[in-house]
């Protein structure tokens, strides 16, 4: 006789999501089984939460603790920002449940001739070239910065935006102009998806190769491969524009598109095997001595990095 209840809840793989939703100035609940955002005056918005990479939540947000147990058990990052997306507060983990991976990434960026071979791997992948030989970080790192200078130019020429440099300040939001705002919001939709895929494949954000000592230095050393292919020109088409009213709206609503039209999500994964695989050493197995789980984690349709 069946028992009558649901099934139990499993991730699904990054590929087959929607990359970001953002909420502001609503309370999000889980109401008759479903994860909602209730407004002001009590409309309901139904998210299909297992079906979002990540959802960036703006001030004005509550989130109950039912709807965040909801999130990490389907594996949907929740991150809670500041305005317009470019202050980080605080993020929900739902990935990155897998020492084997942390290890394997931990040793490949402890180890500075590894770190160098999956170094030159992000940048032959972001420029579509083999970087210049017998180059150290340092050497590789101001190529690339002089490199990223002259593409943000050519941008700001081709989309007739006028620009005098990358600058903003996270703390005075309205004192940056307009092209640098449409940038800090698009590429907080990028960051917020590079993260999903960093935590969905099971590794750690904070161990980055190019960037070191932050938070989410792998997630920019990720993001970084996709940024002048996806947000920076949707940022300088919308800068172009001079949208009245809400222009970040708009920014995120191209990233939005942008992101479906490169398949992002079907690539970004695969990709970061792919860098991390240019240092050539397998991930550990584990020692013979290794205690198993009491627990053995249940298959899942969701992806490595996913808990069951």
């Amino acid at each position: 006789m069946a028992s009558g209840l649901l099934p139990a809840l499993k991730p699904l793989p990054l590929k087959e999501r929607i990359s970001v939703v953002f909420v502001e100035r609503g309370e999000i609940d889980m109401l008759d089984g479903a994860f909602v955002v209730v407004d002001a005056t009590g409309v309901r918005t139904h998210i299909p939460v297992g079906g979002v990479a990540c959802i960036m939540l703006e001030p004005g947000t509550r989130v109950s603790h039912r709807a965040a147990a909801l999130a990490a058990r389907v594996g949907t990052l929740l991150v809670w920002v500041g305005e317009a997306g470019v202050r980080l507060y605080s993020a929900g983990q739902p990935g990155g449940a897998r020492s084997d991976r942390l290890l394997y990434q931990a040793r490949l960026a402890l180890d500075e001739a590894l770190r160098l071979k999956v170094v030159r791997k992000m940048y032959a992948m972001r420029f579509g070239e083999e970087p210049p030989a017998r180059r150290s970080v340092d050497q590789l790192r101001g190529i690339e910065g002089a490199r990223v200078r002259r593409t943000y130019q050519l941008l700001a020429q081709q989309f007739g935006v006028q620009w005098s440099g990358r600058d903003y300040d996270a703390q005075d939001w309205d004192g940056s102009d307009l092209p640098n705002r449409c940038l800090s919001a698009a590429t907080s939709c990028l960051y917020g998806v590079a993260e999903a895929a960093v935590l969905a494949a099971g590794y750690a954000p904070a161990v980055g190769f190019i960037h070191t000592g932050k938070p989410l230095s792998f997630v920019y050393d990720v993001a970084d491969i996709y940024k002048f292919e996806t947000v920076v020109p949707v940022a300088f088409k919308v800068a172009a524009a001079n949208p009245a009213g809400n222009p970040e709206r708009a920014v995120r609503l191209g990233c939005r598109d942008v992101f479906r039209q490169t398949k992002l999500l079907d690539r970004i994964i695969p990709d970061i095997e792919t860098m991390l695989a240019a240092g050539e050493i397998s991930p550990p197995e584990a020692p013979p001595d290794a205690i198993g789980p009491a627990l053995p984690n249940p298959e899942s349709l969701g992806d490595a990095g996913h808990r069951a």
